[in-house]
């Protein structure tokens, strides 16, 4: 299993509109493709950042899924919509250790 924790930095305010815009119609689409770990908000550190913990079995099939995901035009709606919000963005590919 790997885990890939997504970070987006957003436009200043605009945090309580692109969580429910996301957890609306963004998270029923993306939860065909992969299993959420979690989603935080920062209230430390880079403000107006949320971060997502998403898990896959395999590189390989994260690869697959993160195509399928791109190719479905219900997810290329909606990431239109979505893009304004973003800042920044950042992936990082997560290695659990022996006490996880």
């Amino acid at each position: 299993m790997i885990s890939e924790e997504r970070k987006y930095r957003l436009v200043p305010g605009s945090m309580t509109q692109f969580v429910s815009l996301y957890k609306a119609e963004g998270y029923p689409i993306i939860s065909r493709y992969a299993t959420l770990v979690g989603c935080w908000t920062h209230e430390s550190g880079v403000l107006n950042t949320i971060s997502f913990i998403w898990s896959y079995d395999s590189f390989a099939e994260r690869d697959r899924q993160r195509q399928l995901l791109a190719a479905n035009p219900q997810w290329q709606d909606f990431n239109s919509r979505i893009i304004g919000f973003i800042l920044f963005q950042e992936s990082i590919f997560l290695k659990p250790v022996s006490l996880s």
